[in-house]
Formats: C-alpha cells, sequence, structure tokens
C-alpha cells in the first residue's frame, strides 16, 4: 500500500489522552493525532525516530497523524486504520497465499446484530470471514506478540468466528504484523490470558491462525512474508 502523503520525520516525545502525542520537528513540538487505541507497549520511547502524515482536511482539528515509529531500528506501522486496507491489496494482488483461491473480496460485513469482520470472502465453493488483528508489540528479538492489552472485542471476535463456522462459513484470522523485524509470532498470555485461552479454543474448533510480516517505510507499507505461529 502506497502512503500517498509525504511523511514528516519527527522525534518521538510522548503519549497522552490516549490518542494524542507530541513530537519534534526542527526543535518544534507538534501535537498529533495516535490512531491506535492499544498501549503501543514498547515503542513510545523519548527521541524514538517517527514519521507523522499532514491533513488536508482544513476541518481536522489535528492536522497531524503518526504513521510509524522506530523500535530498535525496525519500523513500526502504528496506524491501525491502515492495516485493512494493507491486507485488502494483498488480497485483491493475490499475496497471501492461504487466500488465493478466492475469488471476491468483501470489506466490513456483518455478520449478526452485533458483529462485523473485516472481510467475507467467496470462491463458488466456499464462503469465508477473515478477521485482522494489528500487531505492533515485541519485546524479544523478532518475536512479535498480540495483543499489548486486555481486548474483550478480541476475545468477542473469536467466539463469533467460531459461530461463523456452526454456520457453514471458514473462518479465518490474520495477525498483521506491521514490524520489520518479526520472524515468529505467539499470545501474549501475560498481558491477556483468557484471549490466550479463547484462542487456542478457537484453534481447536477449526478457526485457521495465520501471521504475515510487512515491509514498512515512510513510502509504502505492505505484506511480506508468512511468520510462525507458536501457540
Amino acid at each position: 500500500m502506497k502512503i500517498e502523503a509525504n511523511l514528516l520525520h519527527v522525534k518521538f516525545l510522548k503519549r497522552y489522552k490516549r490518542f494524542f502525542v507530541d513530537v519534534e520537528h526542527n526543535k518544534k513540538i507538534i501535537t498529533a493525532h495516535c490512531p491506535n487505541s492499544g498501549s503501543m507497549l514498547g515503542l513510545l520511547n523519548i527521541g524514538n525516530d517517527s514519521w507523522i502524515s499532514k491533513s488536508d482536511n482544513p476541518n481536522r482539528k489535528l492536522q497531524y497523524t503518526l504513521e510509524i515509529i522506530n523500535d530498535n531500528k525496525s519500523n513500526v506501522g502504528v496506524n491501525t486504520h491502515r492495516a485493512n486496507k494493507i491486507v485488502e491489496e494483498a488480497l485483491n494482488n493475490k499475496l497471501i497465499s492461504e487466500f488465493k483461491k478466492f475469488d471476491e473480496v468483501k470489506r466490513e460485513v456483518k455478520f449478526n446484530a452485533e458483529t462485523r469482520f473485516d472481510f467475507l470472502l467467496k470462491n463458488k465453493k466456499t464462503k469465508a470471514f477473515l478477521e485482522v488483528k494489528n500487531v505492533t508489540l515485541s519485546r524479544n528479538r523478532n518475536i512479535s506478540e498480540f495483543p499489548d492489552a486486555i481486548t474483550s472485542r478480541g476475545k468477542k471476535h473469536l467466539v463469533r468466528l467460531q459461530d461463523a463456522i456452526k454456520k457453514g462459513f471458514d473462518s479465518y484470522l490474520l495477525f498483521l504484523v506491521q514490524r520489520e523485524d518479526a520472524k515468529e509470532f505467539q499470545i501474549a498470555k501475560d498481558i491477556d490470558p483468557e484471549y490466550y485461552d479463547e484462542i487456542k479454543k478457537a484453534k481447536k474448533n477449526g478457526v485457521k491462525i495465520f501471521a504475515y510480516s510487512c515491509k514498512v517505510n515512510n513510502k509504502e507499507i505492505s505484506v511480506n512474508k508468512k511468520i510462525k505461529v507458536k501457540l
């Protein structure tokens, strides 16, 4: 996925009120929107190289948006709003081997009154739901983890993916690791043990689970390669 805006290189200073960050550019402090509801554990070190985009919308309260943070020499895409766009592009271009068999891709499809899944995938024989989770956490070299905070919403999606199987759909869960250094993926059991228990149950009940790393730079973020999932 090409990043259309020219990203501005800045230094990270702090995050506050959840969706606000301060960064520094040419000794000037800029307050930017943080499009990430997670804890962003391990990424918020003062002085980290970062990149922000500027909006052309004059009505926006904050003109700038935090896009990338460099963590231990690895660029990390922190804008969760881009995750589904990255995956959609990869699906349409047949870049993810598990989904090459699907001919039709639909975004944000309703499953029931309470749940929408990120994608509905179809071919002549199969209909499948795909849920995408954005991953930024890495506490050990080359190992990515999810979640970075307790996620009741993520647990609900696991339950609904299992319900979808009962109704005749295939169910997929894709962890999109927006990091360049990821070689393995695992669940952060110590952060959310209930999510860990539910994902083991989901796998046992037929939910297919994959993880892919990304190439991340100030011009483009794209799916890179499949990495090992260790549950």
